[in-house]
């Protein structure tokens, strides 16, 4: 399959000039961010977007960048949220709680916080306060962010009691005291760590779904939220600029939600099975992508290039590791460490020379590895990638400026 637009999509991008090119010769290459940002926004430009822009139905907005760079978007308001809401209210598993009107609290990163303060305060005409209040950390009506710290492990215990009561408040709203609570995986995995070590349990209502949509989130996490929660924990995969695209059941296995939208899946490498996303989508009117490579992988349940069959969305292609068997991705080597080990928690593979690498480690326990599982670590690791590997137990590894955690770093 080439990707090639339908003439119902071209018919909605015909005046825009970016595609100006592509629709006289009669194919559309891939699209990527660098081409996108050349010349922005006047490439993206027309009567109609202009007028939007204008009225404020369009906005300029950065994508979110984790370790790659940001990009400028145009797009409607909200744009993500809303395709967030109607996942959350369609989706098998926990449209319920949609329905029942729960409020949603978000435990995610201090950037997402601080993105809902600044957007408050300009509602006011106001510059955003450096420790937002609660008020100010309200999306809508339905939605309030708690993190106010870069790094979660390193929230003190007044913060996490601060955050349970606010979660306690979004549970005492509903006549059943029931929320929904949407995070980054590793944040609550970290809160859950916290609640534990400080004996706050009986100060954590349970929440009646969960939905983690911001990072790759690793088996060993999933599995310690599992042993915790009984609701069910939905996985939506999307972007900034795309929206949502697939989601998980509560089994952890994906669907498509290609509202406006078709996808391909291209090899990252010739006999590779690991597939870069190719994305064509109309879903947002002022900014439609059309073969945009997002930039993500994915693997599948056969090794072919069915989106219908993705089993893992396995990293992003710019952090791909090259190895004599061929590129690795975060999520290969996340699956060898979820085989050896459950304890750990936080990891990360250091590239130290041309052969060698050391794999920095948390547990979700705080103690090393026992020796078995410590040799089948770095086993593996060897196997994975070609490199000698040794590990490194480590009390705190620090999370990225982002908010999120980089699996791979070269110290070499």
């Amino acid at each position: 399959m080439d990707g090639q637009p339908t003439a119902e999509v071209i018919e909605q991008i015909t005046d825009i000039p970016i595609y100006r090119e592509s629709l006289e010769r009669g194919h559309f290459p891939i699209l990527d961010k660098p081409e996108i940002a050349r010349g922005f926004p006047d490439n993206w430009m027309t009567p109609r977007l202009a007028a939007a822009l204008e009225s404020g139905e369009a906005e300029f907005v950065l994508s979110t960048g984790t370790h790659h760079a940001r990009m400028q978007i145009i797009r409607p308001p909200y744009f993500l949220l809303n395709s967030y809401y109607q996942l959350w209210r369609e989706h098998p598993d926990i449209g319920e709680t949609w329905e029942a009107g729960c409020r949603r609290v978000s435990l995610t990163t201090v950037l997402a916080t601080e993105h809902v303060a600044r957007v408050n305060a300009k509602k006011r005409g106001a510059d955003p306060d450096p420790v937002p209040g609660l008020d100010d950390r309200w999306l809508d009506a339905r939605t309030c962010y708690l993190n106010l710290r870069l790094d979660p492990a390193l929230w003190e215990r007044s913060e996490v009691e601060r955050m349970l009561a606010e979660i306690r408040t979004a549970a005492q709203e509903h006549p059943r005291g029931w929320y929904h609570l949407d995070c980054s995986s590793y944040h609550l995995a970290h809160l859950l760590r916290k609640v534990s070590e400080w004996g706050l349990w009986d100060a954590f209502p349970p929440p009646a779904s969960i939905i983690h949509a911001y990072e790759y989130t690793p088996v060993n996490v999933r599995r310690f939220l599992e042993q915790h929660f009984a609701c069910p924990i939905i996985d939506l995969f999307g972007s900034t600029e795309l929206g949502y695209l697939f989601f998980s059941d509560r089994r952890g296995r994906y669907r498509p939600h290609l509202d406006k939208m078709s996808v391909e899946l291209v090899p990252v490498a010739p006999g590779s099975t690991i597939y870069q996303l190719i994305v064509s989508s109309v879903r947002n009117p002022y900014m439609p992508l059309i073969r945009y490579r997002s930039g993500d992988c994915v693997r599948t349940l056969d090794g072919t290039p069915d989106h219908t069959k993705i089993s893992q969305f396995c990293g992003r292609e710019k952090e791909l590791l090259a190895t004599p068997h061929g590129p690795v991705a975060q999520g290969d080597l996340d699956r060898c460490i979820g085989e050896a080990s459950a304890q750990v928690f936080v990891h990360q593979l250091q590239l130290t020379g041309a052969a060698e690498a050391r794999l920095a480690y948390t547990t979700f326990n705080g103690a090393p590895v026992e020796p078995d599982e410590a040799a089948a670590l770095e086993d593996g690791v060897r196997e994975l990638t070609g490199r000698r590997c040794r590990l490194d137990h480590r009390a705190h590894i620090p999370i990225g400026k982002s908010g999120k955690y980089a699996w791979l770093a070269n110290d070499a």
